[in-house]
């Protein structure tokens, strides 16, 4: 574990920046206090959605919508990794703490970017190949002078805010033979630090768990699926969830639930809110011979946060068979339903519903699909279950789902404005062949995912391909939730595009997956300001005071699970990954570098010795362990190398780079599962997508 320290004075300069730092001599004086009141304090960005609500509105209006053209570059710092980078910054008290990929944390000067300290968790490369979608962080949580952050091989490490030193560091991990990860943002709740994690395609068993934000004592632990059937379940909550699953099938596969984003808070009513994520593995059939809702996978729970009791839940998709989770972004508001104002939880999860439950006891209100569905005709308000068609099986025959299992709004955070009463949706429009395999495929291997499908595929017909290609694009949705409709829209040729921010003055911004930071009027979705940003955006941005300044920051980096997987249906986005907070005001004249360009072909003669029998065989196993990296059909998306340009000399080293000879860069050893002929054969492969694109190349060539 590494500490970069930079500046000593570090009390002294808070105590410049900012005027509530006269109160607190020290950095990251946050307390349940300032965290329940923090709409007092909107000069400041405390807690992941800047409120307990996770509503991601801001009351500041000095930048507005008859101003915004005025935004200009403040100050850009790099980020030591370029890799997708999800976190929302924190900002107190002008300092600004953040991470990037490897779950390093970062402590800037607010006002000019200027690093302060930087804290390095040092996960091992190896453990890259044991998440399902890059090394990525979605940000720290910050608490009586300490800075909370998840690492990615699942520690939960709490940081001195004024050195980046560690306090005290605790393993979350219950089996360390499993392939659990941590990407989420911690939250603090009445003095306890919460964190889930990921893994369900692993095969891990989902929970969540308090610890004590002074010692890093274990105070609770919440699992959301059953454990093995012939145990005594942990609690009441479990006890009932076991009757829904069947056989013991799970136990084996880990039953997934995994709860790796989001969650929110209700001081008044005392209920914390936790998303799931899927079932382990998507294949129904496998996970419970195909019977009961399989609680509480895609599901949204409440509990007591002293205790981890449950309160209620609500089973967004039963059965989960599709990989919908409900880990998406949770926002708490008071709207009027049917003419009375209710306490209500908003969430626009994968499968394409935009819902709306009473959040003091997890009834039904209302659901719409926001983008098109056809898994499900609609959800019956009365038994608050899906109305499923006959798309939705593919148990017997292949069958095309929309939205994919990508979802129709992934973990990218929404925002809902009081002002205009719309929640502002980064939604996407995708689709996806499910089918279900024959036999129940499990690998031991940690690097290795578990659908219990057939390996995913793509076409490479550039003719058919280009039908799907255009198929998968992206949307920002101003979704009114009363009338359950969309106000407005603003389109994008690539799915991905970033979390959105909401405020007072009239403003919602977004970045994208093409490389801009976008302003559009909340009320109307007119287009009011645009700049470059070298690279994807996908995390939400952020807005801050420092002296009588307003700022405007954005994390930038193209990644995760969208670029790695489906390189081929969005590097249309054009863009490579390139790490960085950008901080923007009115009237700053700062510019960004060039972006990083994308590689040059390589004049390379490769020869194909492979039967198209054989190269077939081959794709196959690419798709199934080398896409989620390298993209379906060797295609990249600009995050990580696109195995179509190796030249002569890596060819001649492929049998030893997927023998363990890149660990050290994250890449596994795959030795245990190929043999030295299925090696060659993969990489034939690649030598004939090397063939494919040299054509194509031509053929763009002479049009």
């Amino acid at each position: 574990m590494k500490t970069l320290f930079l500046l000593a004075g570090l009390p002294l300069l808070l105590s410049t920046l900012h005027a509530s730092a006269a109160e607190n001599s020290l950095p990251a004086q946050v307390d349940a206090k300032r965290l329940t009141n923090a709409n007092l304090e909107p000069g400041n960005w405390m807690s992941h959605g800047r409120t307990y609500d996770e509503q991601r509105y801001s009351p500041l209006d000095a930048v507005n919508d008859k101003n915004v053209g005025q935004l200009g570059m403040a100050w850009t710092t790099r980020l030591e990794i370029d890799s997708g980078t999800e976190a929302t910054p924190l900002v107190v008290d002008g300092v600004m703490y953040t991470t990037g990929a490897f779950s390093i944390v970062y402590a800037m000067n607010a006002a000019t970017g200027e690093l302060l300290w930087k804290y390095d968790p040092e996960v091992p490369p190896a453990n890259l190949s044991q998440g399902c979608c890059g090394p990525v962080n979605r940000g720290v949580a910050v608490w009586n002078g300490k800075v909370y952050v998840g690492s990615f091989d699942g520690r939960l490490i709490a940081l001195d805010a004024a050195t980046g030193k560690p306090v005290w560091s605790v393993d979350t991990i219950i089996d360390r033979s499993k392939s659990y990860s941590i990407t989420g943002a911690p939250r603090i709740v009445k003095g306890k630090v919460l964190i889930g994690n990921g893994g369900a395609e692993f095969g891990v068993r989902g929970y969540v768990t308090a610890y004590d934000a002074e010692t890093g004592k274990e105070a609770w632990r919440f699992y959301t699926v059953p454990g093995d059937p012939k145990l005594p379940p942990e609690n009441p909550a479990m006890a009932m969830a076991l009757k829904t699953w069947t056989g013991d099938d799970w136990v084996k596969w880990g039953g997934g639930g995994t709860a790796w984003d989001s969650m929110a808070y209700d001081p008044e009513l005392d209920l914390l809110y936790i998303g799931t994520g899927n079932g382990s593995p998507w294949n129904y059939q496998f996970r419970s011979q195909g019977k009961g809702d399989n609680l509480f996978v895609s599901s949204i729970l409440a509990l007591r946060p002293d205790t981890g009791e449950y309160v209620w839940h609500y089973q967004v998709t039963p059965q989960d068979r599709w990989d919908y989770t409900a880990t998406q972004h949770m926002i708490l508001a008071d709207i009027k339903v049917d003419g009375q104002v209710r306490k209500v939880l908003m969430q626009a999860p994968k499968n394409g519903f935009f819902y709306v439950l009473d959040r003091t006891n997890g009834k039904l209100l209302s659901a719409k699909n926001y983008v098109p569905v056809n898994w499900a005709s609609e959800i019956d308000l009365k038994t608050g279950r899906p109305v499923l068609t006959g798309a939705a099986d593919y148990s017997k025959e292949p069958k095309v789902v929309q939205p994919s299992f990508l979802g129709g709004h992934n973990w990218h955070p929404m925002s809902y404005s009081p002002k205009t009463g719309y929640v502002y949706v980064p939604a996407q429009h995708t689709l996806a062949e499910l089918k279900a395999a024959k036999e129940p495929m499990f690998f031991p291997n940690k690097s290795v995912l578990n659908f219990g499908l057939e390996v995913p595929d793509l076409p490479e017909d550039p003719k058919t391909f280009k039908q799907i290609r255009d198929a998968w694009t992206g949307e920002l949705i101003a979704w009114d939730p009363v009338k359950q409709a969309p106000a407005w829209k603003q389109e994008y040729a690539s799915a991905g595009n970033g979390g959105t921010l909401a405020t007072a003055g009239n403003l919602v911004f977004q970045g994208t997956a093409d490389g801009r930071v976008v302003a559009y009027s909340a009320d109307k979705g007119e287009k009011l300001w645009e700049h470059r940003a070298n690279s994807g955006v996908m995390a939400g941005p952020i807005t801050y005071t420092v002296g009588n300044d307003q700022y405007v920051a954005f994390s930038v980096g193209w990644g995760g699970i969208l670029p790695l997987l489906t390189g081929s249906l969005t590097n249309k986005a054009k863009v490579q990954s390139e790490s960085r907070i950008i901080a923007f005001k009115l009237g700053a004249k700062g510019e960004l570098p060039p972006p990083k360009q994308a590689p040059v072909f390589p004049n390379v003669e490769l020869k194909l010795t492979a039967t198209p029998e054989q190269l077939v065989q081959a794709r196959n196993t690419f798709n199934g362990l080398c896409a989620g990296c390298h993209g379906l059909n060797a295609v990249a998306g600009g995050v990580v190398p696109d195995l179509r340009y190796l030249t002569k000399e890596k060819h001649e080293a492929f049998p030893a780079f997927v023998s363990g000879a890149l660990i050290y860069r994250g890449m596994p050893n795959f030795s245990d599962i190929l043999k030295p002929e299925d090696m060659e054969l993969i990489r034939q492969y690649l030598v004939k997508r090397t063939h494919d694109l040299q054509a194509d190349l031509k053929a763009n060539a002479a049009n």
